[in-house]
């Protein structure tokens, strides 16, 4: 990996279920188990799915117009299998989208189908990991020691 394709946040546990999560430029957001208005680790990847693609089809269609409501919904079903492990199914990204009457409106919403199929089939960094997988490595980097090698 280099500096340029590298990016990584950093999860610091304030108390129980509860934690802070870090990245390199400064913010800050709460995570937790969902017992308070926190958010959890699943709501989170919900959030970067549609917020993924949300920045795709944003920057296109707004260069045509700015628009008069963009909302973006995400969802899925969390299904807790004890022989094939957890797992989110049924990922859903819903886009309600309007744009004001004329040419530039007219044109943003000619964009929207098209913006829409490239961010999922191309540009949508989270939905194609989700989409193609992706293996991912647990590390232990815990304190073993000055006794244990590394």
């Amino acid at each position: 990996m280099s500096e340029d394709t590298l990016r990584s946040v950093e999860i610091e546990r304030t108390s129980v279920g509860r934690y802070v999560v870090r990245n390199a430029r400064g913010g800050e957001l709460s995570m937790g188990t969902g017992e308070d208005a926190t958010f959890t680790p699943v709501e989170l990847l919900l959030a970067a799915l549609g917020g993924c693609t949300a920045v795709d089809v944003d920057l296109v269609t707004s260069r045509r117009a700015e628009p008069t409501r963009f909302a973006v919904t995400v969802s899925g079903d969390k299904i807790r299998d004890p022989e094939a492990g957890n797992r989110m199914e049924n990922l859903t990204v819903t886009f309600a989208v309007a744009f004001p009457a004329g040419a530039d409106g007219d044109r943003a919403r000619e964009a929207l189908p098209r913006s829409l199929r490239q961010s999922h089939d191309r540009l949508c960094t989270v939905s194609r990991t989700v989409e193609l997988g992706t293996p991912v490595t647990m590390v232990d980097a815990s304190d073993r020691g000055p006794a244990e090698p590394r």
